[in-house]
Parts: structure tokens; sequence; C-alpha cells
């Protein structure tokens, strides 16, 4: 009988899908990486495992224990999952900017959820990255996963996405782009496929209010490119130690409208029900085309699933609020 232990166990070997029409000015083969098929319906599930899995061979996390991390949702979900089976409790601290869909599926699965301001410096004790820092010293027997640091989270992709991605184009992958957070993603998949072959190119997706493009550009970090943005899950206001700027061939920025315009156009065009950032790095990939010729295989991550914003990118009225939609 074909069968898994447990929900894990259905994490990782999500297929490659073409894209037709949203990219029929683009002369190479796109293919999108289609990530909600993992159980929490979101890449972060494989760094979430990996992470855990280290966390309790170093010791770090007791049986009975607290998983504590400052999330935008999708990572929570990952670590909610393994910490069910694991027979830990979990403690998600979010932005209030997240969709009101995340805050009740991390709630579904048994999660505490602790909401924070969103327009508040990193330093700030009210934001959501110093809330996880003092909830882990506040709670015995706990662990703060600290996702933008600890390296798990782009081991993670070193050994599965990138394997996956390489061995499904049967190595004719030319470039690889996709939106960056953590930097777990582009990081670990990056340096897997520049190992198979140097020439391959990385390309990171960023948004208007984060530091990313700027800084690998330059070298500097520019506070005054920090500012409030719309579009979850992408973009930073601090440097991550997962973010290997090497590995990284360049960044574009997409808009907070373009993300959410292209987000509900993946739905309706191609019939992928995807989150946030997947519009962010399909527009991404097309303001790329100059990058492309008609040999070229390029491979985009969609990182969730359209359920996460219901109530935002695939409201009507919100997006009317925004100035997204007339």
């Amino acid at each position: 009988m074909d069968y898994k232990e447990n929900i894990l166990g259905t994490i990782g070997h999500t297929p490659l899908v073409k894209i037709n029409k949203l990219t029929e000015e683009i002369p190479a083969l796109v293919l999108a990486k289609y990530e909600t098929f993992n159980p929490g319906n979101s890449v972060k599930d494989r760094m979430a495992v990996k992470m855990i899995d280290d966390a309790e061979k170093e010791g770090l996390i007791k049986p009975g224990g607290t998983i504590i991390e400052g999330t935008s949702g999708n990572t929570g979900m990952g670590l909610a999952l393994a910490a069910i089976v694991r027979g830990y409790k979990m403690v998600c601290v979010i932005a209030d900017k997240q969709s009101k869909e995340k805050i009740d599926i991390l709630r579904a699965v048994g999660s505490e959820v602790v909401v924070c301001p969103t327009d508040v410096d990193p330093d700030d004790p009210r934001s959501y990255y110093s809330t996880s820092k003092r909830l882990a010293e506040e709670t015995p027997n706990s662990w703060y996963v600290n996702q933008y640091d600890n390296l798990s989270n782009t081991k993670a992709h070193y050994e599965s996405t990138g394997p996956e991605i390489w061995e499904q184009t049967d190595g004719k992958i030319t470039h690889f782009v996709v939106g960056v957070g953590t930097g777990g993603t582009i990081s670990g998949v990056g340096k897997y496929l520049k190992e198979k072959n140097p020439n391959i190119k990385i390309w990171g997706v960023d948004t208007y209010g984060s530091v990313f493009k700027k800084y690998h550009e330059t070298g500097e970090f520019d506070e005054n490119e920090i500012y409030p943005y719309v579009t979850e899950g992408i973009g930073e206001d601090i440097l991550p130690k997962n973010v290997n700027f090497d590995i990284i061939d360049g960044f574009t920025k997409v808009t907070d409208k373009d993300a959410a315009v292209y987000t509900r156009r993946l739905a309706q065009e191609e019939g992928m029900f995807l989150g946030n950032s997947a519009g962010a790095a399909i527009k991404g990939l097309l303001q790329l085309k100059d990058q492309f010729n008609e040999d070229d295989v390029v491979v985009v991550l969609f990182h969730d699933h359209g359920s996460r914003y219901v109530g935002k990118i695939y409201n009507d009225e919100w997006m009317k609020k925004q100035g997204f939609i007339d």
C-alpha cells in the first residue's frame, strides 16, 4: 500500500506547470514551480520542517515545548503542522497588515496568534520581530525559530527545491525568478543551481518599500527606501542572514498595484489561484523579458495559495479602496 506516515510526508515534489497566456510576449519557455501543492499550501512547509528537525538534533526544543515565530503567515502554517505531528505548542506572531484569512487559518490549526503593528521599526518593542524574541524569553521550554537568520531555511531549499527544479527541467533551466522575503528560497535554490551550472541566472523580485534591490546594487542599507507597503510575503526592512546577495544576479521591483492586479490575472487567465507574491513574481518576470531568448527555460516559483487572500486581493471592494481597480 502507498501511504505517508503523517502529513509531513507529503511535503515537496511539487509540479512544474507551463504558463501560457500571461507570458505570450516572452520568447522563452516559462514554467511555474507550483508550491501550493504542499500540505500547508506554501513553499514554507519545506523550511519549517527542516528548521524543526535541526533544532531537535541540536537540543534547542524539548518534548512538549513551545515554538515561537514571527511570520507573515505561511511559515507559521508549516511550523503549526509540524508542531501538531511532533507534539509541540505553537505561537505565531504576525503583523496586522497580513490578511484575516492567514490569522484565521493559523488559529484553525491550533496556533496561538499574537498580532502586532506593521508600521513600526524592527527594533521597536511592539514590532513582530521584538515581540517574538520577548515571548521566547518569557516562555519556559520555548524555541524562537527566527526564520530570517536561521540558516536551516536556506538548507531546506538547497536540499529539496533546488534539486527538484534541476531534475524536472532535465538540467535545462537557464533562469530562476522568485520573490525574496527571508531569502531562504532564492539562496538555497540559487546555490544548488549555480553549483550545477554557474551560467544559470538568479533573479529576485522585490517590492517598493523594501531595501533589497538598492543594497544589492550599491552595498548601502538606505533607510529612506523603507516605507509601508501592501504586498505580502516579499521585501524586508532588515537584511536577513539567509539572503545570500552573492548568489543573486539582480533584482527587479514590482509595485503593490501590479502585484495585486497580476495575482488576479493569474487566476482569471491561467486558472492559477495563488497568493499576492505570485502576482509580484510573474510581473517581475515580465519586466525582465529582455533577459530571455527562445532557447531559455525560465522557472518562476509561486509561494502560496489564493485562499489566504480572499478578503483582500480577490475582493473588489478592498481592491477599489487601495486604488488598484476602478
